[in-house]
């Protein structure tokens, strides 16, 4: 077999011709092909020198494919072999392996670990095509390969909507085919309760089971009055911790703490601050009724995660800790005892001492606690995990402090956004994560030193399923968006070279079509960009290949026959370009469409104070004054959305100009904490120095116009507007969110 073939070449990363990548995910981090082919047939015998429990997933795995049924036997001299072989080569982590395909007719997996075997598996079940043949062709190549990170998750909400124990092992195929390690399963939460816990049996009766959930988008306020729910008995979630580890997936269970509880309060309401009676969510978003921090509680949540503990044997148990509200703690007579004796300062160390006083019980058990970032307010647990979701700033700040982070950060991490055009989509939470975007996200912030950046333990990407009610919509939100993340996390990701690793991913939509997931085409979407000009702005289209775009300027339906796009489209008037992608004279893509609005300050100059936020933050102030007015029920592309900060933005107009109408949108949706603005202000000025206010506008008159503001007023020769949104400011106690930042999300700047 000549075991040093192998160690003797020189690997170079991405040898692998450009015209013809071999179409894997994640790229291994070294291949090299060499000459000749490998022959797969009946006749091929799989040796495991190593690890029998992989080599019989290996024969299933290969038989699920192609449909060849190969025997496994031992010490095997024939060349016509699969070997899987211990080596003792040193790794950075227990997932390397190398794949060897010889001209020497046998293939070789070398490893030192199961997980090593595995992922060795992976890579060659990729080359693999899913087709019954007796016969298959394989390039021969060498691929050394390990990973980067050693938490490498997906998360998946089971309460806002329940999806059934098969449906939960095939979500864990899906990662153990793009070699993820991790997945976290969110199983408590203000609408459901949805594990078995024996000794509190009320937890599945009750709480698993709500009277009626929301219909359509938060802002709609409608609901339906069917009962909705399940749970997961423990002997299922052993059937499912153990299939999982046969692909080397760890669990990481998720029971919410503080809040997040109204399920559980519903069914044992003595553990809450005012003793109820409460009923199961049915609203999303954030709800007021959280856990009384007595001795019983504790005693309560200390029963449950003894039993949760028992089923999950991960190093991590997850406590939540995020989205609680404090205003029952602050009028709750326990609480403020609690505060006075424990000599804490306020409700937020109240919260500090809740999750400390959880994490010596976990500790006391030899697991680690790991909670969303707001466990960070009023002082970290000693040897807390931190999974930063708001941004990266919490996982710096934890990773600074020397404790472990996941990252996981709304912008490019949440998978319940948009992905494509949101006039296209279905309902999202908000948003827009594309592909691209997934594949350009760093799990380590530049603000880290090497030191420092040793505490990043990986990243993840979370699907919240308030608008996802099937397995087959949750398969459109995972996919194909898991490959890209899966490189990211295994280490071999090159924003700078996406268009390379979007072909590697186009070419594994076959692998969906035949293993009938249904997953998302939005990668052959054409998308925009828009630039500004002397007069108007200039409407730039994308697409997998740009040459197949074809569009109109009239409103008319594109079809093959429409102007093949070239370059920018002018726009200078108000007029409405439809486009969509082409190949072979059929469209690939859905049309995207696109009314432009045309006045004095489109694709003029404009500053912003303060900068959006990230999550909501494309296209940066330029998308005040794009022409482009946002779709107030899908704040995905077209809105700017600033948490905590005003809008105060400032528009160069180029020239003096007469001026008597400014327009501007708001959002509000208090269940995504979105609020309309206090005020809205117009300055202007001549020089851009010296500003008179105009106009101001009220909250009450904000309100009365739901966020459509025009203000008219007496013709003003000048140059410079200045716009400002007072934000909403803290959330009041009484409301979604409350205690918390508002959001102030902001549209088109029309200036007529």
């Amino acid at each position: 077999m000549n075991r040093f073939l192998i160690l003797s070449l020189v690997f170079i990363s991405k040898l692998v011709s450009a015209q013809n990548p071999l179409p894997l995910i994640p790229q291994p981090q070294q291949i090299e092909i060499h000459k000749g082919s490998f022959t797969l047939n009946k006749e091929t015998v799989i040796q495991p020198n190593y690890n029998l429990a992989e080599a019989q997933y290996f024969q299933k795995s290969i038989k699920e494919l192609t449909g060849l049924d190969l025997k496994i036997q031992s010490a095997v001299n024939k060349p016509n072999r699969i070997v899987l072989a211990h080596s003792e080569i040193k790794r950075e982590s227990n997932d390397g392996y190398e794949l060897l395909i010889s001209n020497k007719k046998f293939v070789a997996i070398y490893a030192k670990t199961p997980e090593g075997f595995f992922y060795g598996i992976q890579t060659f079940l990729q080359l693999l095509p899913i087709e019954k043949k007796d016969k298959i062709s394989l390039p021969c190549l060498s691929i050394l390969d390990d990973s980067k990170f050693q938490w490498r998750g997906m998360h998946l909400d089971v309460c806002r909507h329940f999806f059934p124990k098969d449906f939960i092992k095939k979500y864990i195929d899906y990662l153990a085919m793009y070699k993820m390690n991790t997945f976290h399963w969110h199983l408590t939460d203000d609408q459901g309760w949805r594990i078995e816990i024996k000794k509190y049996p009320k937890l599945t009766e009750v709480g698993a089971w709500r009277n009626g959930s929301m219909v359509g988008h938060y802002t709609d306020q409608t609901f339906d009055d069917i009962r909705y729910g399940g749970f997961y008995t423990q002997e299922e979630i052993k059937e499912i911790v153990a299939y999982a580890k046969e692909r080397h997936i760890t669990i990481i269970p998720e029971i919410e703490m503080p809040g997040h509880a109204l399920a559980a309060l519903a069914s044992y309401p003595e553990f809450s601050c005012t003793g109820g009676p409460f009923e199961v969510g049915k609203t999303w978003g954030v709800l007021e009724d959280v856990f009384c921090p007595k001795d019983e509680t504790f005693t309560f949540l200390e029963n449950v995660l003894t039993e949760v503990m028992a089923l999950f044997p991960s190093e991590y148990i997850h406590i939540g800790g995020d989205e609680s509200p404090k205003v029952r703690w602050k009028s709750c007579p326990h609480c403020q005892k609690r505060i006075k004796d424990e000599n804490l300062k306020d409700e937020h160390e109240l919260q500090s001492y809740f999750i400390q006083r959880i994490e010596k019980f976990v500790n006391s058990k030899g697991r680690k606690i790991i909670g969303w970032d707001e466990i960070l307010e009023g002082g970290l647990a000693p040897n807390a995990a931190v999974m930063s979701w708001r941004g990266t700033e919490g996982g710096i700040a934890a990773a600074k402090q020397k404790h472990f982070v996941v990252m996981s950060p709304g912008s490019h991490c949440y998978f319940d956004h948009y992905q494509g055009e949101p006039k296209n989509e279905p309902i999202a939470f908000g948003g827009y994560t594309n592909v691209e975007k997934v594949y350009s996200f760093n799990p380590i912030p530049k603000e880290l030193s090497a030191e420092e950046s040793k505490y990043i333990l990986g990243a993840q990407a979370n699907l919240w399923t308030e608008y996802i009610n099937t397995t087959e919509h949750v398969e459109y939100m995972l996919f194909p968006r898991i490959a890209a993340l899966s490189e990211v996390v295994w280490g071999t990701s090159n924003p700078k070279e996406y268009k390379e690793f979007e072909k590697r991913l186009i070419s594994h939509f076959e692998i969906y079509d035949k293993k009938g997931i249904n997953y998302s085409k939005a990668i052959f979407e054409v998308t925009s960009k828009v630039q500004p000009t002397e007069n108007g702005v200039a409407f730039e289209l994308k697409s997998v290949n740009p040459n197949g775009i074809k569009y109109t300027t009239d409103g008319s339906e594109p079809n093959a026959n429409s102007i093949s796009y070239e370059k920018p489209i002018l726009v200078a008037k108000n007029q409405i370009i439809k486009a969509a992608y082409f190949e072979n004279g059929k469209a690939k893509s859905a049309t995207i469409e696109q009314p432009f609005f045309i006045t004095k300050s489109t694709g003029k100059k404009i500053e912003l104070v303060h900068q959006p936020h990230e999550n909501y933050g494309i296209g940066g102030s330029f998308t005040l004054v794009d022409g482009m007015k946002g779709n107030p029920s899908k704040f995905g592309r077209d809105w700017l959305g600033f948490w905590g900060k005003d809008m105060n933005a400032t528009i160069n107009l180029g020239k003096t100009e007469t001026i008597s109408k400014i327009s501007i949108n708001t959002l509000s949706s208090e269940g995504s904490w979105i609020y309309y603005p206090k005020s809205i202000g117009i300055l202007v000025s001549k020089d851009g120095k010296n500003y008179i206010p105009i106009t101001n506008v009220s909250s009450r008159e904000i309100q009365e116009n739901k966020g459509k503001i025009v203000m008219e007023f007496d013709k003003q020769n000048v140059q410079f507007i200045k716009v400002i949104a007072e934000n909403n400011g803290i959330i009041a106690d009484g409301n979604p969110g409350a205690g918390s930042n508002s959001w102030l999300f902001v549209d088109e700047i029309s200036v007529e």
